[in-house]
């Protein structure tokens, strides 16, 4: 019985107490007035005797009469019980309504409890989920057997139970629909939960992913042709999977670039080198903080202005330094950004009278550079790389050669040709110390023939 039900009825049994005692006050007063003003009988309206009439206070009554006072008697005696009940009852209500309050208070505790049971069960199997990553174990079946994924179908069976239970066990459908919502919330929270946990582990199976492609195309990269190339076939068939990457990008311009160097037409080598740099333009938009993005991409700047016009391999000139800049300033300790702003400065310092005044009436200003810029930029990556490559060393010993320091540019070329040649790069190298081994007046080292 609900609440409102035990105010209403005990609300009845009072209005239908005061009833009882009001007329039964009603009665006594009547009495009393009856024996003060009449005679002692009552007398019909033809003034004959009634033989039926009583006399209210004669000593001795007729039986009939007797017993209507007595019933009387007996009646005011059981109204006088019933309104002490009644009092009694009405005393308790409050005892009875507090009770109640604290069994369904404590019925709440309980659902809270085994929830928080749950949840606690939920953490253990994270812990677990977090273990089986470690240990590198099957992702999918850790996530299978996980009880966290056992808990949603568990706890809707209980909210279901826990409603039909409370109905049927005397309480009131507001207070069990209230019980079942309170579970349904945790419910509905261990589900957000659990999509965050598998979204997680998504996320983080991506990034592993596209860590051991990272790390597989690195390797190619300093292997022989073949592996370049491979390693170009590789990123361009997960471009799609991991092209919104800035990681995945830069190095999938180096690959262009590498594809460039190793090509055996000059029409392969210029469609890598378009390719290359339509990449740099969509890495360098979609994260401009990445050093490396500007940095190929200025490469492939620079590699490209070998095929174009005069015009417009001075306009990827200024594109050229422009990256190279915003590389260095993002991250200045990469010696190889030093290497190539070395290069172009020592390019710029080479420009023929024509090509300044070509540069002078498209831009309004040619580029400027000088030898002892390069010089500064080459002897940075000295500074930062002791033996960076074979041909910084080269490029050192054309400055000093330029600026007449004829002893430090020996110096150079002597460090130039104690490093092997491994690379393309180190056998153009090679080329330009042939070349300066007679300007310097050097010997060629033992086994090499000019």
């Amino acid at each position: 019985m609900s609440q409102t039900d035990s105010k209403v009825l005990v609300l009845g049994a009072l209005a239908g107490v005061a009833g009882i005692g009001l007329a039964v006050a009603c009665y006594q007063g009547y009495k009393t007035r009856r024996r003060a003003s009449l005679p002692a009988r009552y007398m019909h309206y033809n003034n004959e005797l009634s033989t039926g009439m009583m006399l209210v206070d004669s000593p001795g009554l007729p039986g009939a009469q007797g017993e209507v006072l007595d019933r009387l008697e007996a009646l005011i005696q059981c109204v006088s019980e019933l309104k002490d009940e009644m009092k009694a009852l009405k005393n308790s209500m409050p005892t009875v309504h507090g009770q109640a309050s604290e069994d369904l208070a404590g019925g709440d505790r309980t659902e809270a409890r085994r929830a928080g049971g749950d949840r606690t069960e939920a953490r253990r199997a994270g812990g677990d989920r977090t273990e089986a990553r470690r240990a590198g174990g099957d992702r999918t079946e850790a996530r299978r057997a996980a009880p966290l994924h056992r808990t949603t179908p568990t706890r809707r069976k209980r909210a279901a139970g826990s409603i039909a239970g409370a109905v049927g066990g005397g309480r009131s459908s507001e207070e069990a629909e209230s019980e079942g919502g309170y579970i349904t919330a945790l419910t509905d929270s261990d589900e957000e939960e659990q999509s965050n946990d598998e979204e997680w582990e998504e996320n983080q199976e991506t990034s592993d992913n596209l860590a051991d492609l990272l790390g597989m195309v690195d390797s190619l990269h300093q292997g022989t042709e073949s592996d370049k190339r491979e390693s170009l076939c590789i990123l361009t068939a997960r471009q799609e999977e991991f092209g919104q990457k800035s990681a995945f990008l830069w190095r999938l311009i180096r690959a262009y670039s590498d594809a460039h160097d190793i090509s055996p037409t000059l029409e392969e080598k210029k469609k890598h080198a378009e390719t290359g740099k339509q990449i740099g333009e969509e890495a360098v938009t979609l994260n401009p903080t990445c050093a490396e993005s500007h940095q190929w991409y200025a490469i492939m700047c620079g590699i490209l202005a070998e095929y174009d016009t005069m015009q417009n391999k001075i306009k990827n000139g200024y594109i050229f330094k422009d990256h190279l800049d915003k590389a260095i300033e993002l991250k200045p300790q990469d010696p190889m950004s030093y290497y190539l702003l070395g290069r172009w400065c020592y390019a710029v310092a080479q420009l023929s009278w024509i090509e300044r005044k070509v540069a002078a009436a498209l831009f309004g200003e040619p580029p400027s550079a000088s030898i002892e810029d390069a010089l500064t930029n080459f002897l940075k990556v000295e500074d930062l790389h002791p033996g960076y490559s074979k041909l910084n060393y080269v490029f050192l010993a054309k400055c000093y050669r330029d600026l007449g320091q004829r002893q430090k540019a020996r110096n150079m070329y002597e460090a130039a040709c104690s490093m092997p040649a491994v690379s393309k790069e180190d056998e153009e190298a090679q080329k330009e110390l042939d070349l300066l081994c007679t300007e310097l007046q050097m010997q060629p080292p033992a086994g090499q023939l000019l």
